[in-house]
């Protein structure tokens, strides 16, 4: 049986030919799960009873359960751990910022880029997120605060590149005009650095905001960081890139977990300086392309996880990396940590749940 909120628009429409039933239920029914947030097929209260129960014979519909909720009492920062249909576990935050309501979301049930500051990847990848439970983690957190959310931020447990046409179809629906309609330029995705799939993406005709995985700025030590990076170079990576920009226009933003005595000094931050603008500046303007264009650094001070050794430099060694950015001309920020009484690496909140779960049971 199928999950309803798998279906576009069009999809629906035929689904309701299929089942005799007039085309426009689907924009009814559409509505009722992409607009009002339904949680069951009870609430579509403009719909007769013959066809609730047929779409009750026929798909299912679900929303993630909440099984944790931890409040910040410092921003108003709330971090949620869901079960999903299958009992499967998630993690998903919301932010609240001056220029609005941010929510950080799951794309796959753990990862297997398996990057080492990442707890999200340490039991490898059990499955992809569809894209309705990409959606639903967004409604969910919308229904239990009832606040309105503006931003959507691709970046929790999982690399969306690697779940590539779940991915782009949560964007299209969750930028639908006859769904929560937001804004493309309002949604973040963040990727380590698949490059067929990140020129894939250029294509799609987007307006994303892109978020890359960067985090050193040789491939020695990217490496050593990030298993990914050795299929593929910055020599390979960069150009992809530059090819986003000039297919989007779109700023892309460089992540850059920063670890003591392994990417924090000043030598590290003059090289990326480099490394950046000769990225920037090194377009050909020629015809369709753009010379130059706005990027930026969000340095991340990693944040400790039990099984890893990395720690976090000391404050003012991160800002000496950043004013090292800054003299260079690159812009350049210190993530402001979110919740910081709450405050768990990513995936760490799921596999702490998941740990305590399973001491219960033996």
């Amino acid at each position: 049986m199928q999950e309803i909120r798998e279906l576009s628009l069009p999809e629906l429409r035929e689904k309701m030919r299929e089942l005799s039933e007039k085309p426009f239920r689907a924009e009814q029914i559409y509505s009722w799960l992409h607009e009002r947030l339904c949680a069951s097929f009870d609430e579509m209260s403009n719909l007769s009873l013959p066809l609730r129960e047929k779409l009750r014979e026929h798909f299912r519909l679900f929303l993630p359960e909440p099984v944790r909720i931890l409040s910040s009492s410092l921003d108003g920062t709330r971090k949620f751990i869901f079960r999903l249909e299958d009992g499967h576990i998630i993690e998903s935050v919301f932010m609240r910022y001056r220029h609005g309501n941010t929510v950080c979301i799951s794309s796959q049930v753990g990862c297997r880029m398996g990057c080492r500051f990442c707890a999200s990847t340490l039991e490898g990848l059990a499955r992809n997120l569809s894209a309705a439970e990409m959606l639903t983690q967004v409604y969910q957190i919308q229904r239990l605060l009832g606040e309105r959310i503006s931003n959507v931020v691709v970046m929790g447990s999982g690399e969306p590149l690697d779940n590539y046409e779940n991915l782009t179809k949560f964007v299209r629906m969750i930028s639908d005009e006859r769904g929560l309609h937001l804004s493309q330029r309002n949604l973040t995705v963040s990727t380590c650095g698949l490059v067929p799939e990140l020129l894939r993406l250029s294509e799609e005709g987007f307006q994303l905001t892109l978020a890359l995985s960067l985090h050193a700025p040789k491939d020695e030590i990217r490496r050593r960081l990030m298993p990914i990076a050795a299929r593929y170079p910055l020599s390979e990576l960069l150009p992809a890139v530059r090819h986003y920009f000039e297919r989007t226009g779109r700023r892309v933003s460089f992540e850059y977990s920063v670890v003591r005595d392994l990417n924090d000094t000043k030598e590290e931050a003059e090289a990326l300086s480099t490394l950046l603008k000769k990225l920037r500046d090194g377009g050909e303007g020629s015809a369709g392309q753009q010379k130059g264009f706005p990027l930026h650094v969000n340095l991340i001070p990693v944040n400790p996880i039990r099984e890893r050794s990395w720690e976090r430099p000391e404050r003012r060694r991160i800002e000496d990396f950043q004013h090292v950015l800054e003299k260079n001309g690159i812009s350049a920020t210190i993530r402001r940590e979110m919740g910081a009484d709450i405050s768990g690496a990513c995936g760490q909140l799921r596999r702490d749940y998941l740990g305590e779960k399973r001491c219960e049971t033996n």
